[in-house]
């Protein structure tokens, strides 16, 4: 670790009580930092991480999430936690943040604010039974509607938009998915892959609909159907509004951080235009060294790992962050794990194993690397998959499809 002739702050704090945030706060105190740690959060529950959220917890395996930490690490670290409570306000130049008409000073800030679900304007759009899946409450609130023979539409091809409807199959629900593009998770994974996962949900008896638009919502103070541009309305007791997330970055706004790519710009390090505020997680634009470019990612890893990164760099480091992506899915009997960084619309597929079966590994080349590598129901070759992503080394089909 890098440190600077700075002294360390004195007083740390932190706006989100998320994964990011708390990863950052326990890691702060794991590295030996005795100052203050403030940790604000929305939420009236500890920090937790969101993926069984979508899975697991929908699923009905279980009625909690992972917690980040058990419940009394924070008190035995001496992280004060302030739940339930809402930042309002960055003072800058005082070094202040304004929570629930309170003010919090800091010598160093980290925003850890996440993203909300992103919502549409549509007509009807207000109507009991349209919801969105973000929070243990919202996931709790779905899973009950998730019941046999209920009518589910789930408006969203994306990871969220089809693990619900896994989710909901499961529970024995009708399922109408509408997807305004070709195939759902088409900007991830491509034309080929996201055919695939197609054929996965009609195989479990979803009413799959692509290439159709939402145009609004109808019923008598609840939701009884959805409109679809061009064709017949879909009947709906529950709506899921699956679009994609909003990261909140207004606080960061208003202060005048810079942003950059819907986010918040940071350097390499994480650091944001303000040398004294750090940023993670899915407001983070990052300056990634190991794509020459901005990259923000919203996935559970990436919050995560940039959160126990930053501590160092809340204490003086200055060492840049530098892991690739990674997120999984599970979708009835189907998982996979997903690293690296590609552009399906413009990197070159390579596929090992079988499509039909569903026990594959997709490979997006660029100029002869692996820009990323899906690994589908096979399990057996993550670090080498991680290698390769890691290296960017030269790679040849024949090399791929034998691995």
């Amino acid at each position: 670790m890098t440190q600077s002739a700075t002294s360390q702050p004195s007083r740390i704090v932190i706006i989100g009580a998320s994964l990011g945030g708390a990863s950052a706060a326990i890691a702060l105190r794991d590295q030996g930092y005795q100052g203050e740690i403030t940790v604000i959060g929305e939420e009236g529950q500890p920090p937790y991480e969101r993926p069984p959220l979508s899975k697991a917890v929908l699923i009905g395996e279980r009625d909690e999430p992972d917690w980040v930490g058990e419940e009394a690490t924070y008190a035995d670290k001496g992280i004060s936690l302030k739940l339930g409570t809402t930042a309002t306000r960055i003072d800058r130049s005082r070094k202040v943040v304004v929570a629930s008409r309170t003010e919090h000073p800091y010598d160093k800030l980290l925003l850890a604010t996440g993203s909300g679900s992103r919502r549409v304007d549509l007509p009807g759009a207000d109507l009991e039974g349209l919801l969105t899946l973000r929070t243990l409450e919202e996931s709790l609130a779905l899973r009950e509607r998730f019941t046999e023979g209920a009518r589910i539409v789930i408006v969203g091809g994306g990871w969220i938009g089809c693990e619900a409807t896994a989710a909901a199959r499961q529970h024995g629900a009708n399922v109408t998915m509408i997807e305004p593009r070709s195939q759902p998770l088409l900007g991830v994974c491509g034309e080929q892959i996201g055919a695939t996962f197609a054929d996965l949900h009609r195989d479990h008896g979803v009413d799959l609909r692509l290439n159709l638009g939402v145009t609004g919502f109808a019923g008598d103070g609840a939701v009884s159907s959805v409109h679809v541009k061009g064709h017949a309305s879909v009947p709906a007791d529950t709506v899921l509004v699956a679009v994609g997330a909003a990261p909140n970055i207004a606080l960061a706004d208003v202060a005048g951080l810079k942003l950059a790519d819907g986010g918040i710009a940071v350097d390499a390090t994480l650091r944001s235009s303000d040398p004294d505020i750090y940023a993670v997680g899915d407001i983070a634009a990052h300056d990634h060294p190991k794509y020459s470019r901005r990259v923000r990612v919203e996935h559970w890893a990436n919050a995560k790992d940039q959160g126990a990164h930053v501590a160092q760099n809340l204490l003086g480091a200055e060492e840049p962050y530098l892991l690739r992506p990674f997120f999984f899915s599970d979708q009835y009997d189907l998982g996979c794990e997903y690293r690296g960084l590609a552009d399906p619309t413009k990197d070159r597929l390579v596929v090992r194993g079988d499509l039909k079966s569903r026990e594959f590994t997709a490979f997006w080349l660029r100029d002869g690397a692996v820009a990323a590598a899906m690994n589908v129901n096979q399990w057996d070759d993550g670090d080498t998959l991680q290698e390769l992503v890691d290296t960017g080394r030269q790679v040849s089909d024949k090399e791929l499809v034998s691995l």
